[in-house]
């Protein structure tokens, strides 16, 4: 997995992140024109039409991080508009799926299992990312600095050319994600990733969890955000964020469907799975008597529903697989990327401060 590390502005971060990872993105833009066109029949053309209509909408309110996805388009060598499509590749599925004039009725996404675990003086916040692996190659460590801020550094996993994703930040705050597929688009709030970077940017969780309530997020997803003393999960929808907090256990487990009251939310079943995931994450952690960052490495080699598993494998019965698995120690600031399925992993990494 290629580690870069970019620091200055806005558009100098933008463009180191895009110089350096080219040939990443553009092998992102390629799967996800390849995706839409498979998926919604929609032409990366029409794709970038769709990015159009948000462009205006986000210099209201998010435009540091389009300077940001500017110098990535420049760094690239790539359009503007092919970067920010990338950077709201989930709202522009959450516009079709939602929209039935489109006649768009499924719609894939990205699925994962969560765990945000608090024991005594320890503090580990987990997650796989599930999704094809024709996008794994196009998987990138990005380190952010910005010197002369208030903002924080930041480590994390992401797709080359999206701002925000999975990771921590030097004052030991981190965020994973959960795709939650259900109807509603709301274009004046947060894209999905755009809300995962503020996260990242926060001082502390409380300001994390404020920030994300008040902006709002522009579809589905479950965000899990920790620091050294707990976790809470935000389940937000196009029209509220709640928090999911956290359970007598010391922890809060999420995979793909909402967990909270969903009266009033179209949510179709996205992934038949995600009940059983759930379900069995929360079983495999109530057996150990103390986490460490392999004993819950073990809980994510679960193959228990294979393919459709823990630890997930593209084929029969499931569209998707195990591309990473993040644990990350917050009581320490580090964390440990393990890239492939955690039972025939390729790499593993380690992101400190």
């Amino acid at each position: 997995m290629l580690e870069i590390r970019c620091t200055g502005t806005p558009y100098e971060i933008g463009f180191t992140h895009g110089k350096l990872a080219k040939k990443q993105i553009a092998g992102s833009i390629d799967f996800y024109a390849e995706l839409f066109a498979k998926s919604c029949s929609m032409s990366w053309t029409e794709v970038v039409q769709e990015a159009l209509s948000y462009s205006e909408i986000l210099k209201q309110f998010a435009a540091r991080y389009l300077e940001e996805i500017n110098g990535i388009a420049d760094g690239a060598c790539i359009p503007f508009l092919d970067i920010l499509a990338l950077n709201i590749r989930s709202e522009i599925v959450f516009g079709l799926f939602s929209d039935k004039r489109s006649g768009v009725t499924d719609t894939p996404s990205d699925g994962c299992t969560s765990l945000g675990w608090l024991a005594g003086s320890k503090a580990f916040l987990s997650q796989n990312w599930d999704w094809k692996v024709e996008q794994g190659p196009n998987l990138i460590i990005c380190y952010i600095s910005q010197p002369g801020t208030e903002f924080p550094d930041i480590a994390m996993v992401t797709e080359a050319g999206i701002i925000g994703k999975i990771g921590l930040n030097s004052n030991g705050i981190g965020c994973c994600l959960n795709a939650i597929r259900c109807r509603g688009l709301d274009r004046s709030r947060w894209p999905i990733h755009f809300a995962l970077r503020a996260v990242l940017e926060s001082k502390c969780r409380e300001d994390a969890v404020e920030m994300v309530k008040s902006f709002g997020v522009a579809g589905g997803g479950h965000i899990l955000i920790g620091d050294a003393t707990g976790f809470v999960g935000l389940e937000c929808t196009s029209t509220w964020v709640k928090e999911l907090p956290m359970g007598e256990d010391g922890r809060v487990c999420h995979t793909n469907h909402i967990l909270l009251d969903n009266s009033g939310i179209d949510e179709p079943l996205w992934l038949n799975d995600s009940p059983s995931r759930l379900a069995r994450v929360r079983e495999l952690a109530a057996q150990i008597p103390e986490p460490t960052l392999d004993r819950i490495f073990e809980i994510f080699k679960d193959t228990e529903g294979y393919p459709a598993s823990i630890n997930r494998k593209q084929g029969a019965g499931s569209e998707a697989q195990t591309l990473f698995t993040i644990i990350m120690d917050l009581s320490s600031k580090n964390a440990q990327v393990t890239t492939g399925r955690p039972t025939e992993f390729r790499e593993q990494f380690i992101l400190r401060f």
